[in-house]
């Protein structure tokens, strides 16, 4: 069985970027993390067990090369003390342990939070590569192609549309839930290829420097989550999560992600000085039109601009959502769109709804109470119940 991880790059921008500010500003914070399966798979997942033990051996192999080293060098962002670290960082074994629940399968990643944090990406590309070779590959390929090519018929025929205000702009975000390594790859080739005007870049690292395009991403739930145990006032993570990142990347990688402690909660901490601050939002979580609306009418009750702001999306989203919010928004604001499963994983079987959630750090609970149904993750219902509280968030 061949490595589905070849390289520490393989993974999404923004665990790098969390990576870097977690390691400046709170390098002794201990973090578990789970694997979460929310939809039901069509085989049980306990038996791809053997095999992913064999994946995860191999990935605490790997160590960063002298030319991926020197390409995270070259972003702007990325400190020289934080290549450093990596030039000498390699996973430990110790801190990942994978087993049977039945029929389910149970991953947990504990330890030093700079140690484990970059697990989640890789762990949920080998369950997911696992599972898809448990089916017919080949009808996978051709069900896969014969849809990429319908996708980018109807982008162009999108894109012939009088375009709105600003311009039409998506990007990949798919590494996590991808059927295979090798047909992101090729999902990204044929984008480039055939869908460069509007087609923006990716997550994934790895691809970003191979196939030269833009890296993209800032940061995930994880990296807000952690600063409810940090040691400040709960009330206040958020900006204090924010204000770190401020101070981190003075300007650079200014997208916030807003459903942590959802939308209403999360702009009563974005003061105007983090409006400014920031270039725009994520969304992730919640109707992406209200959520929008919400956003918009924040910026104008601070007069900022909208125009100068970018609005992401990047919940479940397949062409025609995305056509459909850039209709709405197109003017108003700059609309971007990351699209993954529907790009990285629509070949014809029902993907897995996987995740690897941080659920502790230094030892107490975190959660997040999504804007969907579903989504909210925390495995203390006492401190649900309380963050609820501090918020003023009806579940």
């Amino acid at each position: 069985m061949h490595d589905i991880i070849r390289s520490l790059l393989d993974t999404d921008l923004y665990k790098f970027t969390m990576w870097q500010t977690m390691l400046h500003r709170h390098p002794a914070t201990q973090a578990e993390y789970t694997f979460v399966c929310r939809n039901r798979p069509a085989l049980p997942l306990a038996q791809l067990l053997p095999e992913v033990n064999e994946q995860l051996d191999r990935l605490c192999a790997l160590s960063f090369t002298k030319d991926e080293l020197a390409y995270l060098g070259s972003l702007r962002f990325i400190k020289s003390d934080f290549v450093d670290f990596l030039r000498i960082f390699r996973f430990q074994r110790e801190f990942i342990a994978a087993s049977a629940d039945g029929e389910a399968l149970r991953i947990v990643a504990q330890g030093p939070q700079v140690h484990v944090m970059a697990f989640e990406v890789f762990v949920l590309a080998i369950v997911h590569e696992l599972y898809c070779r448990r089916f017919d590959a080949a009808q996978a390929l051709r069900t896969g192609r014969e849809r990429l090519a319908a996708k980018i018929e109807a982008l162009r025929g999108f894109t012939a549309e009088p375009p709105c205000r600003h311009p039409f702009r998506f990007f990949d975000f798919g590494t996590r839930r991808r059927h295979s390594a090798a047909w992101q790859r090729e999902v990204l080739q044929t984008l480039q290829r055939e869908a460069s005007p509007w087609f923006s870049g990716t997550s994934n690292v790895m691809l970003a420097k191979e196939l030269g395009l833009v890296p993209i991403g800032t940061m995930a739930h994880e990296y807000l989550q952690t600063y409810q145990a940090t040691g400040v006032r709960l009330r206040d993570f958020q900006q204090a999560a924010l204000e770190d990142w401020v101070q981190e990347y003075r300007g650079d990688l200014g997208i916030a992600l807003t459903d942590v402690v959802g939308m209403d909660a999360f702009l009563a901490d974005f003061d105007l000085y983090f409006a400014k601050l920031f270039d725009g939002l994520r969304h992730d979580s919640g109707d992406p039109v209200a959520w929008g609306e919400k956003a918009l009418a924040h910026y104008a009750r601070l007069r900022i601009d909208a125009h100068t702001k970018r609005l992401v999306f990047s919940d479940a989203l397949d062409f025609e959502r995305a056509f459909a919010l850039y209709r709405h928004f197109g003017d108003r604001t700059q609309p971007s769109f990351g699209i993954g499963t529907y790009l990285t994983n629509d070949v014809g079987l029902a993907p897995l709804n996987i995740v690897m959630k941080l659920t502790r750090a230094n030892g107490q609970p975190v959660a997040k109470l999504s804007d969907s149904p579903g989504k909210t993750l925390c495995d203390d219902e006492t401190f649900l119940a309380y963050l609820q509280q501090v918020f003023d968030v009806a579940r």
